[in-house]
């Protein structure tokens, strides 16, 4: 769906009961990964990416899109219909690749498919540089439409700022940002978001929604003791989020919430650990304010936690569960945008699962975009999804939804464009 306003625009949140009933009792105002040290880490138009497909499924997702009366909608399907499993598969995973050398992903990226990328790293390097390795990261062609790669980076602040020096200025960590008045929080947002942008840069993997109760930072390792969060309380945290949120899709650059349902309570990293468990939030919790606060502002995506919340799914890490995603998420929240992991490539809380399975163990509980900030792990995902895609029906209509949900966000963020004929209307 396109919004005249690219500040206000909704790509995913469709508000349930549970919704309106979180924004009545005042609940609701107005990714990427942490790491030991939390370092900040994880197109060109009309080049059809080859790969070495001889042991993948090619059959395609559908036979016809879907009639529909809404060109931008038609386009999107029009897409996915002329993808093969493969080439669906693809776009549901996400490549690291070094800020250093951006283009470096290009083989990684032709091979598999592969319909986003993802910057990790620090650098200071200039905009014009890292903008012309981006250009050579390849778009597909899928009939008539043309689909440019989502690039991302973690941009928060703090520890977490991979572009920094002079060039970028020295952002301060959420913690701080959070004191700032709006309308200085609004600017300054703005203004480096414009910065992202100039560089090639469609997707940040922020704002952090994550709430640390007053007096726990130091004993929260992945937000609090870094400063990530913008405040203790889920009010002021919303607030922010919100703000962070439009100010990044006003310069097009598409904001990511993480990391639901919250890992403000834990005591672990998940990238450092196994085994982290969070007893406190509940379905109903106020600390997931914030998260419907950027759902609300017109967030692109929501990212994922890996650890295991006992009062929602005891079974299951968040990553996994199709409770906390489909249920939680996208049944009582109302998302129908993207969801997508934190990092599952290196990240000790899934090191236990294969990394294939980990692609399909997401998707399967209703997830959209694997980030692996293991480049090598990319193809190995890839094809997991895509062979239980093609011999397991119900799984392989998942692919297609959730290809068709990123293929949404690109064509929302402007990264998706077809022909008169492909994006006309269908019957």
């Amino acid at each position: 769906m396109i919004v005249a306003s690219r500040q206000h625009r909704r790509y995913g949140l469709a508000r349930s009961g549970a919704v309106t009933s979180l924004l009545v009792s005042g609940l609701v105002l107005a990714g990427c990964s942490s790491s030991d040290e939390p370092e900040a880490q994880p197109g060109q138009p009309g080049v059809s990416p080859t790969a070495d497909s001889r042991d993948l499924p090619t059959g395609t997702g559908t036979a016809s899109p879907e009639a529909t009366t809404d060109p931008a909608e038609a386009c999107v399907q029009s897409a996915v219909s002329a993808m093969t499993t493969a080439e669906q598969a693809g776009q549901l995973v996400m490549a690291g690749t070094p800020l250093t050398d951006a283009d470096a992903v290009v083989p990684v990226v032709k091979r598999n498919h592969l319909g986003s990328v993802f910057l990790h790293g620090r650098s200071s390097r200039s905009a014009a540089g890292l903008k012309k390795e981006i250009n050579r990261i390849p778009a597909m062609q899928a009939g008539e439409a043309t689909i440019e790669p989502l690039v991302s980076i973690d941009q928060e602040g703090g520890n977490v700022q991979s572009l920094r020096g002079a060039r970028w200025g020295n952002l301060p960590a959420a913690r701080k940002q959070g004191e700032w008045d709006p309308a200085q929080l609004t600017q300054e947002t703005e203004a480096w978001a414009e910065d992202l942008a100039k560089a090639g840069i469609t997707m940040n993997l922020a704002p952090v929604a994550d709430v640390v109760p007053s007096g726990t930072e130091d004993r929260n390792p992945p937000i609090g003791k870094y400063g990530r969060e913008y405040g203790t309380s889920s009010t002021q945290v919303a607030d922010a989020v919100a703000r962070v949120t439009q100010a990044l899709q006003a310069q097009n650059v598409v904001a990511t919430v993480k990391h639901f349902p919250g890992l403000g309570r834990v005591s672990l990293n998940t990238d450092l650990s196994a085994n982290v468990i969070d007893t406190r939030t509940s379905a109903d919790d106020a600390y997931l304010q914030p998260f419907v606060a950027g759902m609300e502002a017109g967030a692109g995506a929501v990212m994922m936690s890996s650890a295991t919340y006992d009062r929602i799914d005891s079974e299951n890490r968040a990553v996994f569960s199709p409770t906390v995603i489909t249920e939680l998420l996208r049944g009582q929240l109302g998302w129908q945008g993207v969801v997508m992991t934190d990092d599952v490539g290196a990240a000790k809380a899934v090191a236990d699962v294969k990394p294939g399975q980990r692609a399909v163990r997401f998707v399967d509980a209703g997830g959209d975009l694997v980030l692996t900030v293991e480049p090598g792990l990319a193809r190995e995902m890839m094809r997991a999804l895509a062979t239980k895609g093609a011999n397991d029906a119900d799984f392989g209509d998942k692919i297609e939804a959730a290809a068709t949900r990123v293929l949404t966000l690109k064509q929302t963020a402007g990264l998706l464009t077809c022909s008169p004929e492909a994006g006309s209307t269908t019957s």
